[in-house]
């Protein structure tokens, strides 16, 4: 057992000084540093099949580099012994909803929810069925205030505002956004809807406040930039517009709406 433990923790060690050296990796040699950790971790969860550390680093490599079928078949390999295990659906959720596959991110946070009943589960389903209209959003919503705590509350807010912007009434949902943020005045995600609804009502110069304040209060909110972009395109401010996108990819430099958006205004 002694040298089973040492071994483990040896193995361990050098995934973890194989991570260290992946970040210093010159950018050509990116993908053969990727395919070293893969072979590692393969090799490892080979000898260790029950270590769920090891399955999670290597789902977490194929979750950097957007390989999301690698990452879900491990995640459900993983789930076929562990079916119990709320955090094993909850990766698969993250992956699904990452990968743009919002019914299935649904199904596995219920699954979450069902073995772990936490705020956050709740949060997280009640946020995802509003983005598909369903009105099991406003119940979770409802069922969050009655808490009563203002953690909760602020987000079953942000939900009632997201639901509304769905389903075309954005004007409620600005409303919704207004009693969040005077809850916390840092839910960047608030500051964003709002601002995204501002917009879609034609409204360009109040979005623009809306999310100077956003970046003003977080300087790295990448989709803040990006909105603000937007927003300046309509207002016939095309180099403003440009800064703006190219603020977001400093701080996200694979933010793919940005890059279409510098490259679409700097060819005109």
């Amino acid at each position: 057992m002694k040298l089973t433990l040492t071994w483990l923790a040896l193995l361990m060690i050098i995934i973890s000084c194989n991570n260290q050296d992946h970040a210093k990796e010159n950018s050509k040699r990116g993908s053969e540093t990727t395919f070293a950790r893969e072979k590692i971790l393969k090799d490892s969860i080979l000898k260790f099949p029950d270590l769920l550390l090891l399955k999670e680093e290597l789902i977490q490599l194929y979750r950097d580099s957007a390989a999301y079928d690698k990452a879900l078949t491990i995640t459900n390999d993983a789930l076929l012994n562990d079916s119990l295990n709320p955090r094993l659906w909850d990766i698969k959720a993250t992956l699904h909803f990452e990968n743009e596959d919002t019914l299935n991110a649904i199904a596995s946070f219920e699954n979450a929810f069902n073995l772990n009943p936490s705020p956050r589960y709740l949060i997280l389903l009640g946020s995802l069925y509003a983005q598909t209209k369903s009105k099991r959003a406003l119940l979770i919503a409802d069922a969050l205030i009655k808490t009563k705590q203002p953690e909760t509350e602020k987000e079953a807010l942000f939900i009632k505002g997201l639901y509304h912007t769905y389903t075309g009434d954005k004007k409620s949902a600005i409303g919704f956004f207004d009693k969040c943020l005077n809850l916390d005045n840092r839910h960047m995600f608030a500051y964003r809807e709002k601002g995204i609804a501002l917009y879609d009502m034609g409204k360009y110069d109040d979005a623009v406040t809306v999310l100077d304040k956003a970046v003003t209060l977080q300087n790295n909110f990448d989709e803040g930039y990006y909105w603000l972009g937007r927003c300046l395109e309509k207002l016939n401010k095309p180099n403003d517009a440009i800064e703006e996108y190219k603020t977001a990819l400093l701080y996200s430099p694979d933010y793919v709406e940005a890059k279409d958006a510098l490259e679409r205004l700097k060819a005109q």
